[in-house]
């Protein structure tokens, strides 16, 4: 009798767990109270809980709509924040007998939250891939259960064990060189079995990868960026997710994702998005086409997945105090899901910036994307900033060439620059010398001996309209060709690791010549920083004349004249030519900290050099 009710129970129990509701992920996890958009969407996913019954127990806030998806795994439960304030409550899933319930929370947002200022021309932005950077707690290399499960810093495209603490314990090394802001390529969790160092196939927008730290960590990380008077900018990936993320393995529903029945590659043809003449077919093709087939394309125009990636991005925006977003292959998603996205990130924070990957290979293609461009009339992205990726292959150029009055040197940047007319604003475009994805701007440690074509190109980038970028290993001269493959191109910052036999982040273990690299652009960027001409002026140039390049940046009473050589000579040019813009007989040259006199009708340029001349 006694065995029987044993095994009674036991039948019960088992039973009961069989019908227990599981819940496996509550996307966002938690809101803010006074948002502006008063609708929010919980993503509720578990075994076959749809069927259950939804309410909440809140007090000020009200179930909008219960969406029951394709699958039984998922509810999409929308509210109503309108009148919603700070409160614990419950969401509550009830099927017959059996509940669960789930704590949910509206938190009070902080005092001015709204007002945050994002980059802009007056920053720099440093360009860190964390897993390349610096490892500063071994102990979260290597995570249990995580499919990637080692470390392997002879792989290119392994992971190496960089993380938020290594990046954290540097970051007085990236204050001191100068610049304003630091972009981070993904940090969001990517748990996949191969090449998930960089980042760009997600399996869970609402967590960072463990590998690089918890989410608190990030938010402590961000913390002490901003205690340094720097900003931060987060890499986010709307186009596509990866193939080991739950909504992919387990769908919600069939239009979750473009082409679903097989993997069909983009045709990386996105011209067609500004193409008059574009078939529908060639759209499509690029459009919803994957990325690769570890990187199924979201459709962003099924509502439910466009709400979604909106709200992941405030969120991220709100929990960890961003100040940017970098936004990865942004022609290849859905222009009117974008437009809206850039829209009511907007709304919600009026000074936020975002800049879109647009790797195009014209002007006019890059122009098409920016926010009120009369190129894409009367449709508008709403995208503030947008990447100038031809400037990069002119200045790949323009300082090798000796200059003549037409197609090379100095010549290529000044017919480029006079081409911006194409642009809504100039000034809010990302300017680069090079980045993950490219070439460094030295392809090969042999080129680093001519220090004269760094010298121009940093003089150049850092003086000139729109939002310079530099990346990671750029100040000392750190060389790279993407033909070696994308892994070396984001190869280990020297002393990042401990045992690394040099450490860079030392002056006194940098090379005389590495020193410097990293000191000429340090002088650069610090006397940029609060510099009104640089940051608001307006940019007046000069044909080149006898192999030189002459442009003025003015902002009231300020200005600030750069002068370089295209030449291997030494060249003399006639003052004359430029009295509109040398309002004095005299001016500090900020790179030699000499007094340069102007009264003479001549001035004597050295072969390759620079002047930075600030009246």
């Amino acid at each position: 009798m006694k065995k029987n009710c044993l095994i009674l129970l036991l039948l019960v129990f088992v039973s009961q767990s069989i019908l227990a509701i599981d819940i496996k992920n509550v996307d966002p996890a938690f809101w803010w109270a006074g948002m502006k958009n008063p609708e929010l969407q919980v993503m509720l996913y578990g075994n076959d809980i749809a069927k259950s019954d939804v309410t909440i127990t809140s007090k000020t806030a009200k179930i909008k709509d219960i969406v029951k998806l394709e699958s039984s795994n998922y509810i999409l439960l929308y509210l109503d924040l309108s009148d919603a304030q700070p409160e614990k409550f419950d969401i509550v899933l009830q099927q017959g007998k059996d509940k669960k319930v789930i704590p949910y929370e509206i938190k009070q947002r902080k005092q001015g939250s709204a007002d945050r200022v994002g980059f802009n021309a007056s920053d720099v932005l440093y360009l860190i891939m964390p897993d390349r950077f610096a490892n500063g707690d071994p102990s979260n290399d290597v995570i249990p259960g995580m499919l990637e499960a080692k470390v392997d810093r002879n792989g290119q495209y392994a992971r190496h064990g960089g993380d938020f603490k290594g990046i954290s314990d540097n970051l007085n090394y990236i204050h001191d060189l100068g610049v304003t802001a630091i972009w981070f390529n993904p940090v969001l969790e990517n748990d996949m079995p191969e090449g998930s160092y960089h980042g760009y196939a997600t399996t869970d927008y609402y967590k960072v990868d463990r590998r690089f730290g918890s989410n608190q960590e990030f938010v402590d990380l961000v913390d002490k960026v901003h205690a340094k008077g720097m900003k931060v900018v987060m890499d986010m990936i709307f186009n596509h997710c990866g193939s080991h993320h739950f909504f992919f393995t387990d769908r919600p529903s069939k239009d979750w994702f473009n082409y679903p029945e097989k993997y069909v590659q983009t045709s990386y043809k996105t011209t067609t998005q500004h193409d008059p003449y574009a078939s529908a077919a060639d759209k499509k093709l690029a459009i919803d086409g994957w990325f690769v087939e570890s990187m199924p394309d979201l459709n962003q125009r099924n509502p439910h997945v466009a709400k979604y990636l909106i709200q992941n991005s405030i969120w991220w925006i709100e929990y960890s105090g961003l100040d940017g977003i970098r936004q990865d292959t942004h022609p290849y998603a859905d222009y009117d899901m974008m437009s809206r996205w850039c829209k009511e990130i907007t709304e919600e924070y009026p000074d936020f910036n975002i800049v879109g990957e647009t790797w195009l290979n014209n002007n006019v293609a890059i122009a098409f994307w920016q926010k009120d461009s009369k190129l894409a009339a009367p449709r508008n992205s709403n995208l503030r900033c947008v990447m100038d990726f031809p400037l990069m292959g002119v200045m790949e150029k323009a300082f090798d060439e000796e200059t003549n009055p037409w197609d090379r040197g100095m010549s290529r940047i000044y017919e480029y620059l006079g081409q911006d007319i194409v642009f809504e604003n100039p000034m809010e475009l990302l300017i680069f010398l090079d980045n993950h994805d490219t070439s460094r701007f030295y392809r090969n440690i042999e080129q680093t001996s001519n220090l004269n074509r760094y010298k121009q190109a940093i003089a150049f980038l850092l003086t000139t309209r729109g939002i310079p970028e530099i990346y990671y290993g750029t100040e000392i001269l750190m060389a790279a060709d993407k033909s070696e493959g994308d892994g070396y191109l984001r190869r280990d910052f020297p002393g990042g690791w401990a045992g690394d036999p040099v450490n860079a982040f030392n002056a006194s273990e940098r090379t005389a010549q590495q020193n410097e690299a990293f000191d000429y652009m340090k002088k650069i960027l610090n006397w940029r920083k609060g510099n009104e001409a640089i940051a608001k002026g307006t940019l007046k140039h000069f044909a080149p004349m006898n192999s030189v390049y002459v442009y003025e940046r003015k902002y009231n009473d300020k200005s600030v004249v750069v002068i370089l050589s295209g030449s291997e000579e030494e060249k003399v040019i006639n003052l004359a030519d430029y009295k509109e813009i040398l309002p004095k007989n005299q001016a500090k040259d900020i790179i030699s900290e000499n007094t340069i006199n102007l009264t003479g009708e001549t001035l004597t340029i050295g072969p390759r050099s620079v002047f930075i001349l600030e009246f």
